[in-house]
């Protein structure tokens, strides 16, 4: 008698147990979706309002980007990385329940494929040519021989790109430096 009496008692605690849980809003969910190029969508899915914290770091720990929200219990919010250093970021959230943190990885995307210099027979004409798909900003630096900048020109091109310079007036072998919108940059001697 003692013994179903005490397998009783488990058996109606076990059962109080699972319905407490039931009753319990579930625990926080986080989610982060990359969007487009550079564009993560964070999502948080609380269990009840209350302070929410999101705070992003860089791969040094930095911390980047800190956010509080106060009586939420959910959030969609894209968070845009374009002009960060490329590499991977932390995205922690956290609320009364604890912390939960979710890695992303974000790089540079650029629609720049290849960029070339090449000199054309009449004298001092250079022709520059880049292979592009899509659109593009860029920007042209040209130097001397002796690495003094003569020409320095922001453009946006669309699809493949060719000019040809005048560098007639240029002492010695001029250098071409092109760098695209993510900071990537090309040096052509």
């Amino acid at each position: 008698m003692k013994t179903k009496n005490v397998v009783l008692s488990v058996l109606v605690t076990m059962f109080v147990s699972v319905l407490a849980m039931a009753n319990e809003p579930g625990s926080p969910k986080v989610v982060v979706v990359s969007q487009k190029s550079g564009v993560f969508k964070v999502i948080y899915e609380g269990g009840k309002p209350g302070k929410v914290s999101m705070k992003i770091f860089n791969a040094k720990g930095k911390e980047v980007f800190a956010e509080v929200l106060r009586g939420s219990n959910g959030f969609m919010r894209p968070v845009n990385f374009e002009g960060m250093e490329p590499g991977e970021y932390t995205i922690e959230i956290a609320d009364e329940s604890g912390k939960q943190i979710q890695k992303v990885n974000y790089r540079n995307e650029t629609s720049v494929k290849s960029v070339h210099v090449s000199k054309i027979a009449d004298e001092g004409k250079y022709l520059l040519a880049i292979a592009n798909s899509g659109s593009e900003q860029i920007n042209v630096r040209i130097f001397d021989g002796a690495s003094n900048l003569v020409h320095n020109e922001n453009m946006t091109i669309t699809g493949n790109f060719g000019l040809v310079y005048n560098l007639k007036q240029v002492a010695g072998t001029p250098t071409f430096e092109v760098t695209d919108k993510t900071g990537n940059i090309r040096v052509i001697k």
